[in-house]
Parts: structure tokens; sequence; C-alpha cells
């Protein structure tokens, strides 16, 4: 019979490319029946993934409220082998299961603390005191965890004194989701993109437009950005900005969508502000630019500079500066022939480490330990009855 994995979600949608796409289907390939409990319109199966909806709430504080008392109702009633869950909101719930006896996994896709001092909806004057009970917080819940899961190396140093069983599974992208590499036609005027779930002010999103009001008049080229603006008031001062003029705001895009618009760039934008979780972040972003055989600008930190210089694959910037992000943009412009070639040499970096081939088996071997646990702990309880 195969074990049951059961994956939680109340902050991201269900049909999230790490979370459904990624791992999800891995653990479904290696033999696990998975349920996934997720912000969704209704219940449903896709790719042999069994999905469990629970509300989607506009509200945040109505989403960390009601969402996850959903999420916690739901997760009782399906007896899984392994729960494993992917937001910071949710560790009640985790903390509730581990009591009733069953083996959890905290997955961790950020920095939680790191982030609070870019968050526009926290009172600047609570950021300080409001990382310091996260970072108190998290780190006492860990230790309660069957496992830990953290999407880069930087984040599992935080917790290694916690939680010594933790897997670090890095956000490297799906191959097969661009496989048409380097042979899409590019588009004329030519243009350079942003791509991500969301379109925020820590991003980069007012130096991206405001780079294109700083091109020579010669430079016939544009910005497309695709995702979600954070809040219409960011909408309204993008579109004040004179480079706003030259860009193009496609919206979210499904993954197809995604990958159209990525292979037909001249570079992939991917300029961070310099917010400390950012700066010791692995964008998939990053790595998606590069797997589409397009070279990168990125924001010049430690770990992008390792990635970037090491494969050769772009050019690096002060991303608070507009008029570098804009010398980047027209040297890759008037250089095709060496934009290509970064371009190639990103791809065959992704082809050889940054890809999800590789993660995705310290992710089942998490799995194996975890169940392996658990299944020996209900054997006990069993043979003790």
């Amino acid at each position: 019979m195969a074990l049951r994995a059961c994956i939680l979600t109340s902050a991201h949608p269900a049909f999230d490319v790490r979370i459904f796409h990624k791992e999800c289907k891995s653990l479904l390939g290696a033999g696990y029946e998975v349920v996934l409990i997720a912000p969704h319109e209704r219940s449903t199966s896709l790719s042999g993934v069994r999905v469990e909806a629970v509300p989607k709430l506009g509200s945040r504080w109505r989403r960390m409220l009601f969402t996850t008392i959903a999420v916690y109702k739901r997760s009782r009633k399906i007896d899984a082998d392994c729960y494993h869950f992917h937001d910071a909101e949710l560790i009640p719930v985790a903390l509730l299961l581990r009591l009733a006896g069953k083996a959890v996994v905290y997955d961790i896709h950020e920095d939680l603390p790191r982030t609070v001092s870019y968050k526009p909806y926290v009172p600047k004057w609570l950021r300080k005191p409001l990382e310091k009970i996260f970072e108190v917080a998290e780190s006492a819940a860990v230790r309660f965890f069957s496992g830990l899961i953290a999407a880069t190396p930087e984040i599992a140093s935080r917790f290694l004194r916690a939680n010594s069983l933790i897997a670090i599974v890095q956000n490297y992208p799906l191959i097969e989701e661009f496989p048409r590499i380097m042979s899409a036609e590019p588009q004329t005027p030519g243009y350079v993109t942003y791509v991500g779930q969301r379109i925020t002010v820590a991003r980069g999103a007012q130096e991206m437009v405001r780079a294109m009001s700083l091109l020579p008049a010669s430079i016939d080229a544009r910005l497309k950005l695709v995702g979600s603006v954070e809040s219409e008031r960011l909408l309204g001062d993008l579109t004040l900005i004179p480079g706003w003029a030259k860009t193009d705001y496609l919206g979210p895009q499904d993954r197809a969508g995604v990958a159209d618009v990525i292979q037909r760039a001249i570079a992939g934008l991917v300029v961070l502000h310099p917010e400390p979780n950012y700066i010791n972040s692995y964008p998939v972003k990053l790595f998606e630019y590069m797997c589409a055989g397009i070279p990168v600008i990125a924001s010049d930190f430690p770990i992008f500079r390792s990635i970037v210089e090491c494969s050769q694959c772009g050019l690096l910037v002060d991303p608070l500066n507009p008029r570098e992000l804009a010398a980047a943009i027209e040297y890759l412009t008037t250089h095709p022939a060496e934009a290509r070639e970064m371009g190639a040499r990103g791809r065959l970096a992704v082809e050889t480490h940054y890809n999800w081939a590789n993660e995705k088996e310290f992710l089942l071997g998490l799995y194996r330990e975890v169940c392996g646990a658990a299944v020996a702990s209900s054997n006990v309880k069993v043979e003790a009855t």
C-alpha cells in the first residue's frame, strides 16, 4: 500500500510551481499517494494529485485565521503518513498534528524574520520587535517537527542546532518547461522581462521602469512585466514614471505563457533590493532565465555574483541605480552575439547543476527518513495493543 503524503498550504495557490509542479509531482512519481490541501475554488484532481480545497480569502488577516482553521480541519480527516506544510502561519496546525502523533515536515521557503523589514503593511515601529518575535517563535517550533526542508543553505544554517534532520531542496527550474530552448523567434521590437509571482517595490519595480526612460533613443526595446502588482497604489505610481511608455504589464501568466515570454526576451531581470532576505536568496526566476537560454541582469549580491560570474551568463548591477540597469540593457541589446553566448552558458549551467531533477532526490531522501520513522512508530503502537 502506497504511503500517503498530505501537503498543506494556506498562502500559496493550489498549483504553485514549487509545491504542486515540483514537489507533489515528484512525490507522486516516487510512488506516494499525494493529497494537497490548498486555497482553490473547488476540490479536484489533477495529474494524479488529489486537491482538497479550502476558502480563498482576500484579506491577509482573515486568511491567517479562517483559512488556517480550514486547513487544520481538512488535515485531520486525512490519515497521512507525513504532513508537509509550507507556510509559517500553519505552525500552530503543525504542532497540533505533532501532538496527535503525526509526522510533520516544515518546508521553509524564505528567511521569515528577514522579510519583515520590507513588508509595507507592517508599521515601521513594529518591524524590529516583530522580527525578533518571529525569530524566537519559529526557532522554538522547529524543534518539534519530524524534519525540515530549506530552500537555501543559508536558511538551513539557521535551524541546524534546533533540528538535525534537514534537507536543502533548492527551487531550481524544471528543464522540461523550456524545451524549445533558443529556437523561439525574437520579437521586434526586442524586450527585457521580469517574471515573478509578485511585482513589488523591493523587487525593483520602480527601477526597472525608470531604466527604460534612460535608454538612448536609438535603442528600440521594451520592458515586459509578468506577475501581480502588490497594490493598486504601486501600479498607479509605476504609470507615472516616464519609462512606463515603454513598459507592457502582462499580469499573471500560466506556465506556458511564462515560458514563451522568457524565451523570446533579450534578457531576464532580477534586480532585487538589498534587503536581508533577498541578499541571501536564490530566486527561481534567475535560474528560469538561465534555463531558457537568455542572459540575466542581476543585483550585484555575493550569491548572485558567484552564480553569474561562474557561469558567465549575464551582467551584475547596483539594483538601486536605474542608470546601471539601463546601461546593461543597452549593452545586451547592442551585442546580440555575446548575449546569445551568455544565454547558452546559462542553459548549460542549469543542465549540469541548477535543475530540479537533482534537487528532488534530496526531497525524496528526507521523505524516506521521515516516513520510515513514522511507519516504524506506527508499527510499535500496533504491536503494543
